[in-house]
């Protein structure tokens, strides 16, 4: 098999294993199934573009991460309108397994999170996957102790939120 056939290949199984960590970020940018799609289309074709130059030096998870992250913050640099909170009709039922309050919950984090700035955004998405927060640092371009600093004061600002 030559060695283009293999990278491809490669890459179909690196995004088919990741393809929910790129929907969990594309949901935290998107305002409607269009956008949604726009931004996931785009995230793999970056992802395609940087891949022969992926060197394994972090996870691949975080190297989708980084990409994804920097691609949805860079389309809403480039919207020319102002993109909005919005309930995004998502299948919330593919990560709430429980009861209908969960749903409910996790309905509302959404709802605020979309109310925050893209960077808060990134910030909150990776530590609800549980990233530590080295890895949090390397992927947003931060030091350490400025994600958690900055952390608290997004768990804050929600907090905040979510009693208004």
């Amino acid at each position: 098999m030559n060695k283009t056939l293999q990278q491809e290949k490669d890459f179909l199984l690196l995004i088919e294993s990741h393809k929910r960590v790129i929907y969990k970020v594309c949901y935290m940018y998107a305002t409607d199934d269009e956008v949604l799609n726009d931004l996931y289309q785009e995230i793999v074709m970056n992802l395609w573009r940087a891949y022969p130059s992926f060197r394994g030096e972090s996870s691949p998870a975080t190297w989708i991460y980084r990409i994804s992250l920097n691609t949805c913050i860079s389309y809403r640099r480039k919207s020319k309108h102002q993109i909005q909170a919005v309930t995004l009709p998502v299948n919330f039922e593919a990560f709430a397994e429980d009861d209908g309050n969960k749903l409910s919950q996790l309905r509302e984090l959404y709802r605020l999170i979309h109310a925050l700035n893209p960077l808060e955004r990134a910030l909150i998405l990776l530590w609800l996957e549980e990233r530590s927060y080295d890895e949090i640092a390397r992927i947003v371009g931060i030091s350490k102790n400025n994600v958690g600093v900055r952390l608290n004061r997004i768990r804050e600002k929600l907090k905040n939120m979510s009693n208004q």
